[in-house]
């Protein structure tokens, strides 16, 4: 094994790294809770691809899902955990060091 530090790429996490679900992390981290509605319409996602995507990070513990009634409406809301905040966090850091790694070799032209 070589003494050069692992490469950033491998620091990615396979649930968070995926687009929708990096993008539903981002979404759940600005704000304290959010409509599955309000969610899905940023997005630009079908009820049930979101729903998909909502079930592998609350099986991760990253989100945690609230059903209730909004009136006599049926309402789900979604909240980031503790968990998913720093999954986030750690994913962040590792795109950082990946594009200050291109950045120092002035790959990024």
């Amino acid at each position: 094994m070589s003494d050069e530090p692992a490469h950033p790429v491998l620091a990615l996490d396979e649930t968070v790294h995926q687009r929708i679900r990096l993008g539903i992390l981002t979404v759940l981290a600005e704000t304290a809770e959010c409509a599955f509605t309000t969610l899905r319409d940023q997005l630009q996602l079908s009820d049930g691809n979101l729903s998909r995507h909502l079930r592998v990070l609350e099986e991760a513990q990253l989100v945690e899902i609230r059903k209730g009634y909004e009136g006599r409406k049926p309402c789900t809301w979604l909240k980031l955990t503790r968990q998913g905040g720093a999954a986030l966090k750690q994913e962040l850091a590792a795109l950082e060091q990946l594009v200050a790694r291109l950045r120092a070799t002035d790959s990024l032209r």
